[in-house]
């Protein structure tokens, strides 16, 4: 493999996004906003100028193997949360590169953390595009390729294998571009039932797209400083109801609706997923009773849904509440949803899988001459698949303390008032593709008043824990860049 070959498989993601980057020119003509409209069209005329012209002139890759899939999603990423960057810098809504690539990282990879104290004073055109941005990344806009265009060749699968959340990507038919596009179809299909029901509440239409496209992809952008505090609690039981849904896995979905009517009954990662949230949900209520009941349940559930899943929203200041909810809600930031949906951390079916293999690991020391496999219910796991999960498990930790130290670090240096709440938790949701951590970051807080390299860093960690670390981890291996 050379690097014309991934600069390849860059073109080809790089045209798609700019192709998508002019539908915020098109709402910013039907509001008018016609300072800005130059920008808009600028930033998406110069992402698919150049995504073609590297699409053109390098070569086309023949069958990519997992390795080379790996490097290809890695570089394609970078490049994206680069030029995600471009309308907020042509616009001039972000005055700086940085602080416009740390909110491309929050968008592209629907973590959702933000420098805007109130998005509201935000263009329509600029709102649509951080609503998009994480909606076309929530599923995957290699996948979305592989769908519908035909540019990338023979290594479809690679790609998206390595693009694609969870410990084994889900195979609904033989190929994998009937695969993708039927997973794009049951990611559409939610997201436009959730406008139609939350047009039909308090919110504009314009407010329930842009709300739909940041629940489908567990993004957490709002248009709004207060998130959905500021709605009725009608749409907010709707945003609870499709946050559930986004954190299930969407083969699960389509199995279901085409195939099987009790496979969601069946699947025991959908109980797991379900359970820590409705428990987690229910601490929660115990924590902060004393107002009306309704408003308790409804604020516990959906701010349990929220961390688990990944969105980001919120609904109350959750940083007020008792130490005991704040460190459970830290804990949350690294559970996440059912693999194969478009929620971040770790996964629940991975979690299923280390206490399996813990308990496996326990009989063996009990049994030595035993030989034990480990199983999720009825099934067994590969052991390729075991080590592959413990290693996973190993580097996420591992990028976790790293990055913590690093963020600490940089504070020191830079003389910003970071206290070790503020600096864990950002770490922990950035990584986790969260958004809104504790401290300084808080429900009620914003990323702005981190230093520089500190959101650099978090930036990077976003886009890590996004591709779930192995794709930018392959990239500064040696054996992946020789021909």
């Amino acid at each position: 493999m050379t690097l014309r070959h991934l600069l390849h498989v860059v073109g080809a993601v790089l045209g798609s996004t700019g192709l998508l980057m002019f539908i915020p020119a098109v709402v910013g003509v039907i509001y008018q906003e016609w300072s800005e409209l130059p920008g808009l069209l600028l930033a998406a005329g110069v992402t698919t100028l150049v995504g073609y012209v590297l699409w053109r002139i390098f070569d086309r890759p023949g069958e990519l193997s997992p390795r080379e899939g790996f490097a290809a999603v890695g570089l394609a990423w970078i490049a994206l949360t680069l030029a995600g960057a471009l309308p907020y810098l042509f616009t001039g809504s972000i005055g700086n590169l940085v602080d416009a690539i740390f909110e491309s990282a929050a968008g592209i990879t629907t973590t959702g953390a933000s420098i805007f104290p109130d998005p509201s004073v935000l263009s329509h055109g600029i709102l649509f595009w951080r609503s998009l941005s994480q909606w076309i990344g929530g599923m995957g806009i290699i996948v979305l390729s592989v769908a519908v265009l035909p540019l990338l060749g023979m290594g479809a699968v690679q790609l998206a294998r390595a693009e694609s959340p969870g410990p084994t990507p889900d195979r609904l038919t033989p190929r994998f571009r009937e695969t993708a596009k039927r997973l794009w179809f049951v990611y559409l299909v939610l997201t436009g039932i959730q406008v139609v029901l939350l047009w039909v509440g308090d919110m504009t239409f314009f407010e329930a797209v842009n709300h739909s496209l940041t629940t489908m992809s567990t993004g957490g952008f709002s248009t709004h400083a207060d998130s959905l505090g500021g709605f009725s609690a009608y749409s907010q039981w709707i945003v609870i109801v499709f946050m559930a849904l986004a954190g299930v896995s969407f083969a699960l979905h389509y199995t279901v609706v085409r195939r099987d009517p009790m496979a969601y009954f069946k699947s025991i990662g959908l109980r797991v997923y379900l359970g820590i949230a409705l428990g987690a949900a229910l601490l929660m209520t115990i924590g902060t009773w004393g107002g009306p009941v309704s408003d308790t349940i409804r604020e516990a559930l959906f701010t349990s849904l929220a961390i688990v899943t990944t969105t980001g929203y919120v609904t109350a200041d959750f940083a007020t509440w008792i130490p005991a909810l704040g460190v459970m809600i830290v804990g949350l930031m690294f559970v996440g949803g059912m693999a194969g949906s478009t929620a971040g951390a770790i996964k629940t079916d991975r979690l299923l899988i280390l206490s399996g293999a813990s308990r496996t690991d326990v009989r063996r020391l009990i049994h030595p001459r035993g030989v034990f496999v480990t199983r999720i219910g009825n099934k067994p796991v590969p052991d390729v698949v075991v080590e592959t999960v413990q290693t996973f498990f190993l580097l996420y930790m591992f990028a976790f303390m790293t990055g913590t130290f690093l963020m600490a670090v940089i504070g020191a240096i830079a003389g910003a008032d970071l206290d070790i709440i503020t600096t864990v938790t950002s770490v922990a949701s950035s990584l986790g593709n969260v958004g809104p951590g504790l401290g300084g970051v808080g429900p009620t807080g914003n990323y702005l008043g981190i230093p520089w390299a500190g959101k650099l860093l978090l930036a990077g960690l976003m886009v890590i824990g996004r591709l779930e670390i192995l794709p930018i981890l392959i990239l500064f291996n040696r054996e992946v860049w020789r021909r």
